[in-house]
């Protein structure tokens, strides 16, 4: 099986081109790729599909072999493998996923290789019944309390196609991001677990974020999230629309237009490509 081993911020998956390759079970495929001391390495699988209704489709496995509906750093990735690799000739595209069709502005480099991705993320969803949450399905979650373990959060809850808890902290490099995340994942105000964000403000336009991601942990970036996150803190009259996002894998550029849609613009690197097959 052709891969490519691509990061968008740190934030890694294996890319199989589905337009050559067929995938009879994605999810064990995942979970034997993602392993960093045994196959590839990676926070999950990524598929790069043909579409009916775009000119890609991308199908996404965490590493424990659950799907989720978006990601926001592998879709950047998708965009990037899709021009490079000849299976589209344009530098603006769609793609379908399983929060919709997005669309994406793509900046060729010098040798007409693509290094950055500008991403429309779509309008965020705010009530409880989209996210989901249990609750009045209409209600919007916005800085309420969350008794977690031994503290009380206060929260702020959206969905980017893909549900997302933002939590901000004071110092998030010192936070214990990997006590308190997972717990809060697995809550039972989230029917279908949920990623959360550890955000510290910098200024009013920058910010810092940790993400512990569902079915994954803790990963370096999070596109999605920092979507959420920009959206939580316009919310929360922490920032501006505009914001400048610092991740443990690198900066994402994001923006809550007037319009309601969020852009994140950011890298999209892909590090080798090869064949597994595995002894």
């Amino acid at each position: 099986m052709k891969f490519a081993k691509m990061h968008g911020a740190g934030n890694d998956y294996v890319y199989v081109n589905c337009f050559e390759t067929e995938i009879e079970d994605p999810a064990a495929l995942a979970i034997e790729l993602s392993s960093r001391n045994f196959a590839i390495g990676a926070d999950g699988l990524i598929l790069i599909m043909p579409s009916e209704v775009a000119d890609v489709r991308m199908r996404m496995f965490n590493s424990d072999g659950s799907e989720s509906e978006m990601c926001g750093n592998g879709i950047r990735c998708v965009a990037k493998y899709a021009y490079d690799h000849n299976l589209v000739d344009k530098t603006e595209i769609t793609a379908e996923t399983g929060a919709g069709i997005l669309t994406l502005q793509l900046f060729p480099n010098a040798d007409d290789r693509i290094e950055k991705v500008r991403v429309n993320m779509g309008r965020p969803r705010l009530k409880r019944g989209e996210i989901p949450m249990t609750g009045s399905a209409e209600d919007q979650v916005v800085g309420i309390e969350l008794d977690v373990l031994d503290r009380t959060f206060r929260i702020t809850c959206a969905s980017m196609g893909n549900p997302h808890c933002v939590i901000f902290v004071e110092d998030v490099d010192q936070f214990p991001v990997e006590k308190y995340g997972p717990v809060i994942e697995n809550h039972e105000i989230f029917p279908r677990r949920t990623n959360v964000e550890f955000v510290e403000v910098v200024s009013r336009t920058e910010l810092k974020q940790r993400t512990w991601e569902r079915g994954s942990g803790e990963t370096l970036a999070c596109g999605t999230g920092a979507s959420a996150v920009t959206v939580a803190a316009v919310l929360n009259d922490l920032t501006e629309r505009k914001v400048l996002n610092h991740l443990l894998g690198g900066d994402l550029e994001m923006e809550w237009a007037e319009d309601g849609s969020v852009f994140m613009t950011g890298p999209a690197i892909q590090v080798f490509e090869g064949v597994y097959d595995p002894q």
